[in-house]
């Protein structure tokens, strides 16, 4: 595997530009109209370009969407030849510093861009430290606590906007208090502020800025911890045998938050709408027939909340899907069109015992052991205590007026208004 120094991501070369015979028809993936219902673009694309299509991202940048599961499979497991390393990527001397995406691709010294030995090595702290550091048991706790402080601010006015007030602050909130910090307190209530805006930023919102403040800010915890430890993810990398710098802590740290706030909030809020909209469980859940964990489980694959990711950046020149996949080519993981291959899926194979779905990746660079079961934990008990208070619970609009955010990246509404009985305690 090719070795990578220094922190300037712009290696020399360069591929074809879009016009090539390579991306000739390839369909731009920004500012698209399709955000509504994205699985009719996915099977129009499937249908015209096959398993892996070109594509072009912000500013005309060509890439490849890997949309068939078998190759997301074969992309995902085979990392010498499709490497994590963005300063790969043949496309650096045209990219702009501003660049809309260089948050998700300029490369930084976290877990996510590491490769071989020492992926294995950070992913391994970030791994033990999870294990180690969060009882699954106390976090369902922590998760029905945080919700019950939630629910309380919107119970008694009978009507609530579930997105804002709801699953985008509870699984932050548990995030946080995982890694040493309270759960509340204007500090952290200043830092959830800007993990939400660094992510997810809105007309008028700085997130540089604000991304800046929340690496100050772990980096006051990292602090803080190496004087006084406790029983907390951030405590138990910072004395693991691997001797992690606190550079390197804190970038995981800010990596294992943003992963369990963004993701998770979006699992919990489209689930309440698949609970609240569809009869097979809007007509029984209450009853017990239907399970929580299996909208749960439908929405990973049906609705998954990270639709695509970038990426992975060819090693050598290559094939794939009968592709020419060129040394430094991007590929994005198409992870929802995946998840729906109907060349390897036949219709309802979706149960509640199938969890074969990419939604949390595959392979060295998949969601970390135990991350997918702990945000299981935040994602059902959110759901379940909502219900449990808030039993009749019913949408404050036509389902057909809820509306998806403008991401080709995340699937998550932008609002989920609901109304109920208001409650007095």
């Amino acid at each position: 595997m090719t070795e990578l120094t220094g922190s300037d991501p712009r290696p020399s070369g360069g591929t074809p530009p879009p016009g090539c015979p390579a991306h000739q028809g390839a369909v731009p993936l920004s500012g698209l109209e399709y955000q509504q219902s994205p699985s009719e673009l996915y099977r129009t694309m499937r249908r015209e370009h096959g398993a892996v299509a070109p594509i072009v991202l912000d500013g005309n940048v060509p890439a490849w969407l890997v949309l068939g599961y078998a190759e997301v499979t074969y992309v995902t497991a085979h990392d010498e030849l499709f490497a994590r390393d963005s300063r790969r990527w043949n496309q650096w001397p045209v990219i702009p510093p501003d660049w809309p995406l260089m948050p998700y691709v300029g490369h930084q010294p976290s877990v996510l861009f590491t490769e071989g030995a020492e992926h294995q090595r950070r992913a391994g702290v970030i791994t033990q430290a999870l294990e180690e550091g969060v009882d699954q048991f106390e976090l369902a706790q922590w998760c029905r606590s945080i919700a019950h402080q939630l629910i309380d601010s919107f119970a008694g006015s009978g009507r609530a906007e579930l997105m804002a007030s709801y699953a985008h602050a509870l699984p932050m909130r548990a995030a946080v208090q995982m890694c040493g910090m309270p759960a509340g307190g204007e500090d952290t209530e200043h830092l959830v502020t800007d993990l939400r805006i660094s992510l997810d930023a809105r007309e008028g919102d700085d997130p540089v800025a604000a991304y800046g403040r929340v690496a100050e800010r772990i980096q006051r915890l990292v602090k803080e911890k190496r004087a006084a430890p406790g029983p907390d993810v951030t405590s138990r990398m910072l004395t693991h045998p691997a001797g992690l710098t606190d550079e390197e802590i804190v970038q995981d740290l800010i990596s294992i938050i943003a992963a369990a706030q963004q993701p998770t909030a979006n699992w919990i809020c489209n689930s309440l709408r698949l609970l609240l909209t569809d009869d097979r469980f809007a007509l029984n859940v209450s009853g017990g027939r239907l399970s929580v964990g299996q909208a749960l489980n439908e929405v990973l694959w049906l609705d998954t909340p990270t639709q695509n990711f970038i990426g992975r950046w060819a090693v050598r020149d290559t094939q794939l899907g009968g592709r020419q996949i060129r040394a430094g080519d991007c590929l994005v993981l198409g992870l929802a069109a995946a998840n729906t291959d109907p060349q390897i899926w036949p219709e309802g194979h979706i149960g509640a015992e199938n969890s074969a779905h990419l939604s949390f990746s595959n392979g060295e660079h998949r969601c970390p052991y135990p991350a997918p079961l702990l945000a299981d934990v935040i994602a059902r008990t959110a759901v379940e205590t909502l219900l449990e208070r808030l039993p009749d619970v019913v949408l404050a609009v036509e389902p057909e007026e809820l509306t998806w955010r403008p991401s080709i990246w995340m699937r998550g509404l932008t609002a989920l208004p609901v109304s109920f009985t208001p409650v007095v305690r």
